[in-house]
């Protein structure tokens, strides 16, 4: 399959390097997976200088590493990484979480609701891409009802391999009904104004992932650094 870059010539760099990203970020590109300049500029249809300058972005992402002699590979899952990740989102979240207990915009709990009901239908599609899109969307609308939508932007560069490991347990367990349970859980204690409760539910929604890791490279070894 080719993909065709409509765009203008300056901004071809960024709309090869977006692609690719989406691609690594959601496994269509696995880790461990050889990148060729030649192979990629016919796949997009540019030129091989926007090619090379997006993987050297990506690398400095850490999100593809360039082996001497070997080639350009999509970067392994680091688990240390995944870890810190996770720390950081769960002592950042439970206060958010708490501020929103104290105070949430109507307008906030509406999408909310509005996500939870996505999030239902998904689970009967077994969509796994779009269902991390919506637990993504969920935490996001928390920060942007607490105006800390920059904090949220931190999190989404500092979670780059606990993101690939979160899409991974989603592809590879569609059994996604726990998730949705303390989303739905979550939303009621911010109406009931109870922090310590929804606190609470939100260091085990985020430790899931410390059980998960665990599981993922047992069944999935050669994703994992």
């Amino acid at each position: 399959m080719n993909y065709t870059i409509r765009t203008q010539p300056a901004s071809t760099r960024d709309a090869v390097y977006l692609k690719l990203r989406e691609q690594i970020m959601k496994l269509e590109l696995p880790p461990g997976t050889p990148l060729s300049e030649n192979e990629t500029s016919t796949l997009f249809q540019v030129s091989r200088t926007p090619v090379r300058e997006s993987f050297l972005r990506l690398a400095q992402e850490g999100l593809v590493q360039v082996l001497p002699q070997r080639g350009t590979f999509v970067s392994l899952i680091d688990t240390e990484l995944v870890e810190e990740g996770r720390f950081m989102r769960e002592q950042l979240e439970r206060s958010v979480i708490r501020l929103a207990c104290d105070y949430f915009p109507e307008s906030s709990l509406a999408q909310l609701e509005l996500n939870l009901q996505q999030q239902k239908d998904c689970m009967a599609r077994e969509k796994d891409k779009d269902m991390f899109e919506l637990d993504e969307t969920f935490h996001r609308i928390l920060f942007e009802g607490c105006r800390k939508s920059n904090i949220w932007a931190v999190i989404g560069h500092m979670n780059i391999h606990l993101n690939r490991s979160r899409m991974l347990r989603l592809a590879d367990d569609h059994r996604w009904e726990h998730l949705y349970d303390q989303h739905e859980r979550m939303t009621q204690a911010i109406r009931e104004h109870d922090a310590d409760g929804a606190e609470q539910l939100m260091r085990e929604h985020l430790s899931l992932n410390i059980t998960d890791q665990t599981l993922l490279k047992q069944k999935y070894p050669n994703y994992y650094k």
